[in-house]
């Protein structure tokens, strides 16, 4: 039995087509203060296209922290 821990930092933007696109970083650096900065830049510099168009603006940054508690380990065999 294990306990693992994981740790994302999750972008969320809204498209042209009026929908939310989201980017996923794992093990973020502890030091975030520049994310929303990063996203501006990823909005002018019109990196990604969605399938429901272009990054238009911001909608949420979030880091989220999981814990899993693996409650049983199958025998070896």
């Amino acid at each position: 039995m294990a306990v693992t821990t994981n740790k994302v930092l999750r972008l969320t933007f809204t498209t042209a087509g009026g929908k939310t696109y989201s980017i996923t970083i794992p093990d973020p650096r502890e030091d975030l203060q520049k994310a929303e900065a990063v996203m501006d830049t990823i909005i002018q510099k019109n990196i990604f296209l969605t399938s429901s168009g272009a990054l238009t603006g911001k909608r949420d940054i979030r880091v989220i922290d999981t814990t899993t508690n693996d409650l049983y380990d199958p025998p070896q065999i």
